[in-house]
């Protein structure tokens, strides 16, 4: 397609935002299509254009279109991001796109591919030549669709971010020129922007001159919307993510925010004449392996559920801070809002009980050996980005108290000698094992809690890093299996969930299945809840839903209606540790208990 450069449909003169030559505020709510099930794409969009806002953004997430780099990316299917720019534009929405390639969003390594990470390390987000190679070899593929889509060329795009809250990582400017100018070269003629926290660190590092500075912020609109104006006289005042609500970590409180505390920080953004996007205004899910982590002296693993506490619940439902933000907004826009759709329909509750499936260590040892090596190999060598390894070695124990130490652990393992669990280590550490002077079965189950997506160790890799040794002696001559459980089929799941089952005790960890019939028209959202059970993964008709883990604080996992069927319905569970006896679809979300949570600088 011949692209045609004209002026920009949003730009700014004096402070002020103009949309074709027009004052105009962006109120904007952010969604990401790869955490909302795509034949619910329309539905989530209705509902952000029912909470009074003009605008929808999302990130472009490099690593859900790009999983292997011998492969293609893919922009089909649940990845037809064009199709979600359409769709939102068919809603009456404009779009803001946010193509990193970085993007931190909670999601697993920032968005980032692992081949890419594994193969430069640490060294993303900076002019590292082959950091830049591979995003512009992604980018020759991504950025002419976008632009393709562009309100220029009659398509819903107004706006594309540069890079992603870089300020609060980096300060390689000549980085940042590169993006802007790849954008560019690559046809984008609408408004470009970068986003940063409201310091003066974070904007130091993030900031481009000649592009819009905007701000990433939950509290101190005020004190945020000066700081840009003294830095950037003339620029108009954008909220590129306003924190109305929080993520949440396993082992944590479910984080929420108020009503009456995300309100009055909104009407600071709107009183200053600002325009806001929601962060987020839906959040969706984390299905499979997506979830990423954060790492404060420990690694922070995030939740399945990305529910946000948003305006517009995981499952679709509008909230009491849905109807409160709508009517700021309304009056605001000083335009009609569309009606409030009704709440999506939820499957009746019931309880299931569950068929033991084949043991954990029996069923993972049937999987084929992926490689042998001296050392264990990390899940980078082993080609896979996520899931788990089964390592196995046979050292020679000597006779009394031992200790298995395991070191560069990233991120959790289970420790089984002679096919007995002995331990578990969620660090780097030690299990003692008593030896009788004699070779033993020794393996090692490590699993991938997802990658690091946000600060300096954005880029690191997974697996056993280091070594195994009993004492001071380092193990030799590992056998490693990579088990990418979100790349399995359903055909994958179901074979090791059948296997050995009569030699495994009900509740030891393994396989279990439990089958649910749904009559015609039963289909609809449901909330799934593993009672008795520890931690672990869960399918629905051979989908991988995600993670469940009894530490909470999530409780249930959302089900898709889109994932059920009319008839027989298929529940895989594979559990760690300890395996219960039923499934249940409950009548509400579970996400835990709750902690108020406002982000400050």
């Amino acid at each position: 397609m011949t692209l045609t450069a004209t002026t920009a449909l949003l730009s700014y003169r004096d402070g002020t935002l103009l949309r074709a030559g027009e004052p105009h505020r962006v109120l904007s709510g952010s969604m990401h299509y790869f955490r909302v099930h795509p034949e619910q794409w329309r539905d989530r969009l209705e509902r952000i254009a029912a909470l009074g806002l003009n605008t929808v953004d999302t990130y472009v997430a490099w690593n859900f279109h790009q999983r292997h780099a011998d492969r293609p990316a893919s922009f089909d299917g649940w990845r037809d991001l064009e199709a979600f720019i359409l769709l939102a534009g068919e809603v009456g929405l404009d779009v803001i796109v946010r193509p990193g390639p970085y993007i931190c969003a909670e999601w697993d390594n920032g968005g980032l591919p692992a081949w890419l990470t594994g193969r430069i390390g640490m060294r993303a987000r900076s002019s590292e030549p082959a950091f830049l190679s591979a995003v512009s070899t992604w980018f020759d593929d991504l950025v002419p669709r976008l632009a393709a889509l562009q309100a220029s060329n009659g398509g819903p795009i107004v706006a594309v971010q540069v890079e992603n809250e870089y300020g609060s990582y980096g300060d390689d400017a000549g980085y940042l020129t590169w993006l802007r100018d790849a954008l560019t070269e690559r046809g984008v003629t609408e408004l470009l922007y970068t986003a940063d926290g409201p310091t003066d660190l974070m904007l130091d590092g993030g900031s481009i001159p000649g592009v819009l500075a905007t701000a990433t912020f939950g509290s101190r609109a005020r004190e945020a919307s000066a700081l840009l104006s003294a830095r950037r006289d003339g620029e108009p005042f954008l909220c590129a993510e306003f924190w109305n609500g929080w993520f949440d970590h396993w082992g944590e409180l479910h984080h929420v925010r108020s009503v009456p505390s995300a309100d009055a920080t909104l009407d600071e953004i709107l009183d200053a004449g600002g325009s806001v996007s929601l962060y987020m205004a839906h959040g969706g899910t984390n299905f499979g392996l997506w979830a990423g982590a954060n790492h404060d002296g420990r690694l922070q693993p995030t939740i399945t559920s990305y529910d946000s506490d948003a305006p517009i619940a995981e499952h679709g439902a509008v909230t009491e801070k849905f109807h409160a933000f709508r009517e700021r907004f309304s009056a605001v826009s000083g335009r009609p809002v569309p009606a409030v759709p009704g709440d999506p329909r939820i499957l009746t509750g019931r309880s299931v009980r569950v068929a033991k499936g084949a043991g954990l260590l029996e069923a993972l040892l049937s999987a084929p050996v992926t490689a042998e090596h001296p050392a264990p190999p990390s899940f980078d060598e082993l080609g896979i980005a996520s899931g788990m390894v089964l390592y196995s070695a046979s050292p020679l124990l000597p006779r009394g108290e031992n200790a298995i130490t395991v070191t560069g652990l990233h991120d959790r393992a289970q420790v089984f000698v002679d096919g007995v669990p002995c331990g578990t280590l969620d660090a780097d550490g030690s299990v003692p094992v008593t030896g009788r002077g004699e070779t033993i079965a020794l393996q090692l189950l490590v699993e991938n809690q997802g990658r690091i997506n946000y600060g300096p160790l954005l880029g690191q890799g997974k697996g056993i890093l280091g070594g195994v040794q009993v004492g001071r002696r380092l193990v030799h001559g590992w056998t490693a299996r990579a088990l990418p459980l979100d790349e399995w089929t359903a055909s994958e799941v179901a074979g090791f969930a059948g296997a050995y089952a009569a030699t495994r005790d009900a509740d030891a960890a393994g396989f279990s299945t439990a089958r649910v019939v749904l009559g015609a028209g039963e289909p609809a959202d449901a909330f799934l809840a593993l009672p008795g059970f520890g931690k672990g993964f869960v399918w629905v008709n051979g989908f991988l839903l995600g993670r469940y883990w009894e530490i909470g604080p999530q409780r249930t996992l959302y089900v898709p209606a889109p994932l059920l069927v009319e008839g027989e319905n298929t529940v895989t569970v594979l559990e760690l540790h300890r395996s219960g006896t039923t499934v249940e679809f409950r009548a509400r979300p579970e996400l835990g208990e709750r902690e108020e949570y406002v982000e400050t600088f």
